[in-house]
């Protein structure tokens, strides 16, 4: 499989993607177990809450959620 190349955007300098990606979903791990760690109290709340939830309720939640990423990937890079 080919390497997908792409330039960071301050240095210049290319990198790999496959060597990016893992760093990517490992601060996703990080960002999504603070909540757990922090509160778990909280946390199972809102699972139970989730739980209770509309399907459309949730999918307009990652919608927003996955556009929100995808601005802020915008404006960083």
């Amino acid at each position: 499989m080919g390497a997908i190349p792409f330039q960071v955007f301050s240095t210049g300098e290319r990198v790999d993607f496959w060597q990016v990606l893992p760093v990517a979903v490992a601060l996703v791990f990080i960002l999504e177990g603070l909540l757990p760690f922090i509160s778990p109290n909280r946390w199972r709340a809102m699972l139970t809450m989730a739980e209770q939830m509309d399907d459309r309720v949730i999918r307009n939640v990652g919608l927003v959620s996955m556009l929100f990423g995808v601005v802020m990937l915008y404006l960083v890079h």
